[in-house]
């Protein structure tokens, strides 16, 4: 895999400055798959990071497409001392950061109305919302020395008619301006800077590990929304999602008041609660 020295200019004086490795290759089936291969040679916060990913995998193992030139695909890997319940706020805490990134380039103050600028939140656990339409992805897998390398997806500057889906959006569709270099050489550095930062809070543990939960759930538009939950068996309920609990479930009320955490489901809004 090739290291071009012009190829994000910002992430690269990022991550050496931080002795790791950024490797960007021109195109690859996945950025994942690179990262997995050589983790146990590379250094805690490495990234492998491309414009033409041609054979990207999401969630529930779903396809991504990735216009070439349009999308960024970026892995990152996490190699951290985590108990178990930490570990499984990862790919959480993932979603949060994406978050972040993104809302940092869209116009208008954070903080302004619904009116005026779209709208950036987390559908549980971790696929990044412009305005209810999906920008973004995340997908964490184990590599085979304990490691972990955390995916992401983005979509940079696909023009609205050739959006992959009707429920999906860009950045460039929600206004943001630039190149698809520079966009996504913005996005990884916020993205990486934001998850290193909260693995080492939870691996501090106690108020500096609850302060990142705590951001994670700030950040979830699911929670407070009717929910259409489907289950890896394929089942399919609705529910009032009313939290996430301290194993990064998702937990859902039903009309009886029943509640219950939820681990494993694909979610879609329905409406608020």
């Amino acid at each position: 895999m090739s290291t071009p020295a012009s190829s994000f200019p910002l992430t690269r004086a990022e991550v050496e400055a931080d002795g790791a490795t950024l490797v960007v290759p021109p195109t690859t089936g996945s950025t994942n798959a690179d990262l997995l291969a050589v983790a146990s040679d590379l250094a805690h916060g490495s990234v492998v990071a491309t414009l033409d990913q041609t054979a990207g995998r999401g969630r529930l193992d779903r396809s991504w497409s990735a216009p070439a030139g349009q999308t960024l695909a970026a892995s990152l890997l996490v190699r951290a001392d985590l108990d178990d319940r930490s570990r499984g706020w990862l790919p959480l805490v993932a979603g949060r950061a994406l978050r972040d990134a993104v809302d940092a380039l869209v116009p208008g103050a954070p903080g302004t109305t619904r009116a005026s600028r779209p709208v950036v939140e987390v559908k549980w656990p971790n696929d990044v919302h412009l305005d209810e339409r999906k920008v973004s992805g995340i997908l964490c897998q184990v590599a085979a020395d304990g490691s972990v390398v955390v995916g992401a997806g983005v979509n940079l500057t696909i023009p609205a008619d050739a959006l992959p889906t009707p429920t999906s959006t860009s950045l460039a569709v929600a206004g943001v301006t630039g190149t698809a270099p520079d966009l996504a050489d913005a996005v990884i550095v916020a993205f990486r800077g934001a998850v290193l930062e909260a693995v080492v809070a939870l691996a501090t543990g106690g108020a500096a590990a609850e302060a990142v939960r705590s951001d994670v759930r700030a950040a979830c538009g699911t929670i407070g929304r009717r929910i259409r939950l489907e289950l890896p068996d394929g089942t399919v309920e609705e529910a009032d999602a009313v939290g996430i609990d301290d194993d990064g479930r998702i937990t859902i009320r039903h009309r009886d008041g029943a509640t219950r955490g939820v681990a494993v489901g694909d979610v879609t809004h329905l409406r608020y609660a």
